[in-house]
């Protein structure tokens, strides 16, 4: 691709998207209330892989209900805000699972598989 073919395609794609509309949009709650509010699920996800002890419940359950009704609240404003909805849709998700570790862990067996798992190990390895 010769130069000026890669300048044309770079103000094309330029005029395009940095347009005074999509600046209004980036500098307007509607953006960054979604963005910032992408820590939650983004923690949720990395504490997919911690122990499932500390896992708080309550708090587990309240997310999911928040995420249940902000879904319905970005889809009921004018204009629809689909980037709070996406984000609330993967923090639904991860919450979820969080939800289900707890469940296992704590009412179906998962304490005592660790605690034989850890005992089991432990014989195993000689010292």
């Amino acid at each position: 691709m010769s130069q000026s073919a890669q300048k044309a395609a770079t103000q094309s794609i330029l005029r395009r998207y940095v347009n005074k509309e999509t600046m209004k949009y980036v500098f307007t709650t509607h953006f960054w209330g979604p963005v910032s509010n992408f820590g939650i699920p983004l923690a949720a996800i990395y504490d997919l892989k911690k122990d499932p002890e500390m896992i708080s419940g309550p708090m587990t359950g309240a997310l999911i209900m928040y995420s249940a009704v902000f879904m319905k609240f970005a889809l009921t404003v004018q204009p629809r805000n689909f980037l709070l909805f996406g984000c609330h849709v993967v923090n639904e998700f991860a919450q979820t699972g969080q939800a289900f570790r707890f469940v296992n862990y704590h009412y179906l067996g998962g304490n005592e598989n660790k605690v034989k798992e850890a005992a089991t190990s432990a014989v195993a390895k000689p010292e």
